[in-house]
C-alpha cells in the first residue's frame, strides 16, 4: 500500500530520514525495544521534527486530511449554539485544545460576536510552536479584530471553570497495542531489524496487563486479536476532571463505545494512518511525514471522567448532535437559488452529517461538573445508555 502513496519533497524525505534515526537511538538506549506509544509519541510530538512538532502543513485540502471545521464554517456556527447555552450555565470561559489550524477559532469567534455571545476569554492549548503561529495568523487573517481576545497556553491549567473543547484530540494520544492469544496477553512494541522498524511483542505486564484483562475480547488458539488501549487519553480525561470546578469538557471524535470497540470482528483493531489524503495502517512509513490515530474508546473515556467526578451529560453521534444545535437553521441562512454558495455549502454539510461521511463515525460527548441544565446538542438521539 504504501509504495502507491506520493512521495515526499527532498527536504521533508530528510527530515522524516533525521526522525527515525533519532527514535532508533531511543529504541537503542531503551534496550532495543519500546512500546508503541512511545513510538507514536516521537513520530508525532518530537520538537521541530514530529508530525505535530514539525512544521508541514496538515489540514485542509494541501495537508493530509480534512476536518470538521475544515469542511464549513456550519460547523463551528452550529457548535457555537452549543457552547451560547453553557456561557449561561458556567463562566464564560474557552479553551480549545489543540486549535488545528485555527480556523475553527476564527469561525466560533465570529458566530459568538454575530449572537453577541463572545466568551470573556477564548483561549488555545496548543503544545506545538508552529501550529500556534499558524492559528494566531489564521485569526488575524480572519477576524482581526478579535485576535486580541485569545491568548495562548502551553500547559494544562491549575484550575479552570468554563467549557474545554476538543475536536480529534484523543485519536492522536499515544496507545499501546495490546494482542490477545492462546499463551495470555502481549503489548506490540517496535524494535530495529535490518535498519528498518519492527514489530516486537512482550508479555504485558503492570496497569496495561490489568486493563487487558478487564476487556471481554475473544480470541482462539488461531484467532488472535489485536487492539489498542489509549492509557494516555483516559490520564488526560482524569487530570481534566481534577481541573474543572465547573463546567463541560465536550469532546469530538472518532470511535466507538466499549461494546462494539472490541467487537469480535474488529480484531485487527483501529490503527490508521493518514498521508496527503491516503489512508494506510503503517505507522513506519516517513515518520514524522503522517499522521497516525486510533480510533476513541468512549466507554473508558466515561469511566475515566466519572470516576474523578464529573458526570456524563450527553453522548451522540455528530450527525444528531449539529442538527440538534439548529444546523439546518444555520443551511437555511444561504438562499437556494444562491446556487454558488448554497451548493458548496450544501455538499460540505452532507459530508458532516452522512452515517457514510463523519456523520455516525464522528460522535460527541459532554463531560460536567455542576451542571443541572439538559445540554441542546443531546436533546435527541441520546445514545448514554449504550455505553
Amino acid at each position: 500500500m504504501t509504495a502507491t502513496l506520493p512521495p515526499p519533497s527532498a527536504d521533508a524525505r530528510a527530515a522524516s530520514e533525521t526522525l527515525a534515526g533519532d527514535i532508533a537511538a531511543c529504541i537503542a538506549a531503551a534496550g532495543g525495544w519500546i512500546g508503541f506509544d512511545r513510538f507514536m509519541e516521537l513520530a508525532l510530538y518530537t520538537p521541530g521534527l514530529g508530525y505535530y512538532g514539525g512544521g508541514a502543513c496538515k489540514f485542509g485540502a494541501a495537508g493530509d486530511f480534512v476536518t470538521a471545521p475544515e469542511l464549513s464554517p456550519a460547523f463551528a456556527q452550529t457548535l457555537a449554539s452549543q457552547l451560547q447555552q453553557l456561557q449561561a450555565c458556567c463562566p464564560a470561559q474557552l479553551i480549545e485544545v489543540g486549535g488545528g489550524s485555527g480556523k475553527l477559532a476564527s469561525d466560533l469567534l465570529l458566530e459568538l460576536e454575530r449572537q453577541r455571545g463572545l466568551p470573556e476569554s477564548y483561549a488555545i492549548l496548543e503544545l506545538s510552536g508552529e501550529l500556534g503561529r499558524r492559528q494566531r495568523d489564521t485569526i488575524g487573517r480572519r477576524a482581526p479584530h478579535l485576535l486580541s481576545r485569545v491568548h495562548w497556553l502551553e500547559e494544562l491549567p491549575a484550575r479552570f471553570s468554563g467549557v474545554v473543547l476538543a475536536n480529534e484530540v484523543l485519536d492522536a494520544m499515544p496507545a499501546q497495542l495490546v494482542r490477545w492469544h492462546a499463551d495470555g496477553i502481549s503489548e506490540r512494541g517496535v524494535t530495529v531489524a535490518g535498519g528498518r522498524f519492527a514489530w516486537a511483542d512482550r508479555p504485558a505486564s503492570g496497569h496495561l496487563l490489568d486493563r487487558a484483562r478487564a476487556l471481554a475480547v475473544e480470541c482462539g488458539i488461531n484467532r488472535p486479536y489485536l487492539s489498542e488501549i489509549s492509557l494516555a487519553a483516559q490520564a488526560w480525561v482524569r487530570q481534566w476532571a481534577r481541573i474543572l470546578d465547573q463546567g463541560v469538557l465536550l469532546l469530538i471524535d472518532y470511535g466507538f463505545p466499549r461494546r462494539e470497540y472490541y467487537h469480535p470482528q474488529r480484531d485487527a483493531g483501529t490503527l490508521m494512518c493518514h498521508y496527503r489524503h491516503h489512508a494506510h495502517d503503517d505507522p513506519f512509513h516517513l515518520p514524522g511525514l503522517q499522521d497516525i490515530t486510533v480510533h476513541v474508546d468512549f466507554t473508558a473515556v466515561v469511566e475515566s471522567g466519572c470516576g474523578e467526578g464529573l458526570d456524563l451529560l450527553g453522548y451522540t453521534t455528530q450527525s444528531a448532535f449539529l442538527f440538534n444545535c439548529g444546523l439546518a437553521d444555520i443551511l437555511a441562512r444561504t438562499p437556494v437559488d444562491d446556487t454558488l454558495r448554497y451548493l458548496p455549502l450544501a455538499n460540505a454539510v452532507q459530508k458532516l452529517v452522512s452515517p457514510a461521511e463523519m456523520g455516525e463515525l464522528f460522535k460527541v460527548m459532554a463531560l460536567g461538573k455542576r451542571i443541572a441544565a439538559p445540554l441542546r446538542g443531546f436533546c435527541t438521539g441520546d445514545r448514554s445508555a449504550g455505553l
